[in-house]
């Protein structure tokens, strides 16, 4: 019973995010409650376990995409630098690219005007507020590279098509 209530949630999320995103490529997995703006693209085979994308830039994700519970990806800042103090009425909007096969963890922040390169890890926690490279393991506030995959081990996975 626990198994089909989880499967019907997913089903749900699913249909509810398929309704806002711009564009996508099948399968899509929405296991959790996700939010999205209409500037949103993605990949082929993505699975989302609870993200909000917000604001006026757009993103976009790649194929073979995970992330963890409770996800933020915000795309528009508030102009600090206009006519009134703390901000003004205008908003910034900057674009947010993540390329294939990214794992991202539970409550990762994701910034305006970053790009996560292929096969990246985002450790759980971490606030991402610059360009992550490919292979590379990141974490922390904010987000640092720490270590890479293995990239000989990873090419012969992508090679073989083994992806989750």
């Amino acid at each position: 019973m626990r198994r089909l209530l989880s499967r019907l949630k997913t089903i749900f999320f699913t249909f509810m995010a398929k309704r806002k995103i711009t564009s996508y490529k099948p399968p899509l997995h929405v296991n959790r409650k996700s939010t999205f703006n209409n500037k949103t693209y993605l990949g082929k085979n993505v699975h989302f376990n609870g993200m909000w994308v917000g604001g006026c830039g757009k993103v976009e994700i790649g194929d073979n995409f995970h992330s963890g519970r409770e996800c933020l990806m915000m795309t528009q800042n508030h102009n600090y630098e206009g006519e009134t103090i703390p901000y003004d009425s205008n908003y910034i909007c900057k674009d947010i690219l993540i390329e294939d096969n990214v794992w991202i963890g539970n409550r990762v922040i994701i910034l305006g005007g970053v790009t996560i390169g292929e096969g990246a890890i985002i450790q759980a926690g971490s606030v991402v507020v610059k360009d992550i490279p490919k292979y590379a393991i990141a974490g922390g506030h904010p987000a640092v590279v720490f270590s890479s995959r293995n990239i000989e081990h990873y090419l012969e996975l992508k090679t073989a098509g083994r992806f989750h």
